[in-house]
């Protein structure tokens, strides 16, 4: 496997990234980064108040500047935010820099997965189930064309889906 290249994990929030971002990490002697962490590593705040102060599109061009940062680094397993896809810019900055994995869970199990976050700030609606489905018609098909590799993640056991994950960029880089 390249230890040059990232490895970015794409998906809907409650995918499962940062929770299998971590665990592959340990696998694969690499960094972690999530990437809404870092934002609020550098904004000094949590994600929501952003969201409350500078809106959505504050959000995303901060998110765009990490993407681009994380990038120009190597090394790295990389959990991006949910929407990080919806910008061409950082989809063509994740594809050049790296192998991108689309964490694929069906919109009922990431309700289930998010309903009682409240640091989710695009689920904060009356209907967030409704949200979640919206969101998961309008991204799945970024998240499809951005993936080098579509791994299902259904609820089962974490380990057993990184072991899986590794095997398919094992194959990937024995190609």
């Amino acid at each position: 496997m390249s230890t040059t290249k990232n490895i970015y994990l794409v998906g809907m929030p409650g995918a499962g990234k940062t929770t299998i971002g971590r665990q592959l990490a340990r696998r694969l002697q690499r960094t972690f980064v999530d990437a809404d962490h870092e934002i609020e590593a550098r904004t000094g705040v949590r994600i929501p108040l952003i969201f409350d102060i500078e809106g959505e599109q504050g959000f995303r061009d901060r998110e765009a500047k990490v993407i681009a940062d994380l990038a120009g680094d190597g090394n790295l397993i990389v959990a991006t935010g949910g929407g990080a896809v919806l910008r061409p810019e950082n989809r063509v900055a994740l594809k050049q820099s790296g192998t991108v994995v689309y964490l694929h869970a069906a919109p009922r199990l990431l309700f289930e997965r998010t309903r009682l976050d409240p640091n989710r700030p695009l689920l904060q609606v009356a209907n967030p189930m409704q949200k979640i489905e919206e969101l998961f018609a309008q991204r799945d098909p970024l998240y499809r064309e951005v993936a080098d590799i579509v791994v299902n993640s259904l609820g089962g056991s974490t380990s057993h889906l990184v072991r899986q994950l590794e095997r398919e960029l094992q194959k990937r880089c024995a190609a």
